[in-house]
């Protein structure tokens, strides 16, 4: 990451982007494969009572990715400018960090699961599968959190290549659990959440070979201030974090208003859509987090040009793969909408397609405003990459779409996000913009 040429950097870029987006929608089919696998072994409420209970999954992940994407950003910015004691430092921090908030998730498994199930209005007839799922992923927390962290920093350590690997070792492993666990062993949900766990810890173990490599950086360190340096990576992060947790507030949004509008039935023509969006969404991830370490890279060694350039090659990739897929789900969406629907529902067949065609219009802008939020991470400008994730997952989206919903019934549920994300990309693009010619007028004078 050393090179400034041109050639050379696009060539890094791909490098990164290639492994990332690769280990991101490998690390996607986690809760893919259970849809797939729980629509096939368990039926439509198997479907409801799993997409009920995933949007804690990204409350996990997102605080995961708070204490990594924050931390990884530091450590690329010390190690750029020859600080290794406090880019050790600053891992030993976010692993303390990850940990200690891990914590929390597992008090609510072990003591606010019932309570929890209750509150995200599972009813009698999905109850117990619902409540399953959500008390062994919050006690399996510490596991997806750290493994979160270590995958940011390994990246930012120079090895994306091991991460894209850690990340499909954990979703090849979930793939085959599922389906042992489902189908032969005849484990239900229990079987597929379990499944699921034991991923991050397969991924750790991958993980393991770099931190146990004589060419790591990543070593334990002593922290100084722990609460303080904790405190400054998590803002770092905290755009990460706002965007998966807002991911689930909008899960659970618009759970409650389906299930007002057309009941289970609804929830599950729903749960295909969020995931299908869950995998790409993962792509754009990929995009971001592989551009991070080069963009915090840049920065710390002050190469404003570097910084406008992997963000001009992370747009264009967001922007291409977004007229891709949009194009392939629409002219795909009735074999895709039947590998979750082997009942052959037609009804759940006839929501899931209306929801392809409206609901995926929103990713022709998701990719600029994640990237974009990545890039004022990236450069420690947290308050405007916190300003774009609450727009976009907060501020915009929830009224939007309570009042979309009233008006247009599940029309206006399916508009209510590319809505968002197109208002979210013109902010988004103005803050841009801005940053980069105040960038241009301070290197001019």
């Amino acid at each position: 990451m050393k090179d400034t040429n041109s050639s050379s950097l696009f060539i890094t870029f791909c490098r990164y982007v290639l492994f990332n987006v690769t280990g991101m929608v490998g690390l996607s089919c986690y809760i893919l494969a259970d849809t797939l696998f729980i629509a096939r072994g368990l039926g439509p409420d198997g479907l409801t009572a799993l997409n009920l209970a995933i949007p804690v999954y990204s409350f996990i992940h997102g605080t995961g990715l708070m204490a990594g994407m924050g931390g990884g950003t530091r450590y690329s910015i010390q190690k750029a400018a020859g600080n290794t004691a406090a880019a050790r430092r600053t891992f030993t921090t976010a692993v303390i960090a990850a940990l200690a908030l891990s914590f929390l998730f597992v008090l609510a498994g072990a003591f606010g699961d019932k309570a929890l199930t209750s509150l995200l209005h599972a009813d009698s007839a999905v109850f117990g599968m619902t409540r399953i799922y959500l008390k062994v992923i919050l006690l399996f927390a510490p596991a997806f959190m750290l493994n979160n962290v270590v995958l940011c920093f390994v990246r930012n350590d120079g090895n994306p290549n091991l991460s894209m690997a850690a990340m499909l070792a954990g979703s090849f492993s979930n793939v085959i659990l599922d389906y042992v666990f489902i189908f032969p062993l005849g484990m239900g949900i229990f079987g597929a959440v379990i499944a699921t766990s034991l991923a991050p810890l397969i991924s750790l173990g991958v993980l393991s070979l770099h931190l146990l490599s004589a060419k790591s950086g990543l070593r334990l360190a002593r922290p100084s201030h722990v609460v303080k340096g904790s405190t400054r990576l998590l803002s770092l992060g905290l755009s990460s974090f706002i965007a998966e947790a807002a991911s689930g507030i909008v899960m659970i949004t618009f759970n409650f208003i389906i299930l007002s509008l057309k009941g289970n039935l609804g929830v599950a023509a729903y749960g295909i859509i969020a995931n299908l969006s869950l995998v790409v969404t993962s792509i754009y991830t990929g995009i971001a987090q592989g551009s991070q370490p080069l963009l915090s890279e840049a920065h710390g060694a002050g190469r404003q040009d570097s910084i406008r350039r992997v963000y001009v090659y992370a747009i264009i990739s967001a922007s291409v793969f977004s007229l891709v897929i949009y194009s392939l789900l629409s002219i795909l969406r009735v074999p895709v909408i039947g590998l979750f629907n082997h009942s052959g529902n037609e009804a759940l067949a006839e929501m899931a397609g209306q929801g392809i065609v409206l609901y995926f219009t929103a990713f022709l802008f998701v990719g600029i405003n994640i990237i974009s939020a990545i890039l004022f991470s990236s450069v420690e400008q947290a308050r405007l990459s916190f300003s774009l994730a609450m727009l976009r997952g907060i501020v915009l989206l929830l009224p939007l779409t309570l009042v979309m919903s009233r008006m247009f019934g599940m029309t206006g549920v399916w508009l209510s996000f590319p809505v968002t994300e197109m208002a979210t990309c013109a902010v988004a693009l103005l803050f841009v913009c801005r940053h980069f010619k105040k960038q241009r007028s301070h290197h001019i004078t």
